[in-house]
């Protein structure tokens, strides 16, 4: 299975200027767990994540305050629509991450978390089991 086929489509674009609380805002309305942060001032993308904004808010920082470009990782791996989900993977095993950009052409087309990961290795069984005693 590739990275299309697990992949997210809906990806958050915020600009670096956004506070914590309006990306946790926009991430919570969209049900994502990232979103690309894109500075218009500097080359490249970043990548903000509900870890990111956790991290902030339990040291004690203001989420009001604190801007996304505060908290972004700029050093990011991109994954491609056509990698297979054990490149994923292992890309994510060996950066320490779970979330990888994917792109295809010069944006982004698609987000892919270890949880779309296990989601396609681990089908979800939708039966419940009954325990008799």
């Amino acid at each position: 299975m590739l990275v299309r086929d697990a992949m997210s489509t809906v990806v958050l674009t915020i600009g670096p200027a956004h506070t914590l609380r309006q990306a946790a805002r926009l991430m919570s309305a969209r049900r994502v767990g990232a979103a690309v942060v894109l500075d218009c001032d500097a080359e490249g993308m970043g990548i903000l994540t509900e870890r990111d904004i956790l991290t902030s808010v339990g040291t004690g920082q203001d989420p009001d305050r604190e801007t996304a470009g505060a908290h972004t990782t700029t050093d990011v791996v991109f994954a491609a629509p056509a990698w297979t989900l054990e490149e994923a993977a292992e890309a994510m095993a060996h950066g320490g991450f779970r979330h990888l950009i994917v792109m295809d052409g010069q944006g982004p087309v698609g987000i892919v978390s270890v949880r779309d990961i296990i989601r396609c290795w681990a089908p979800v069984r939708r039966e419940r089991r009954t325990l008799v005693g």
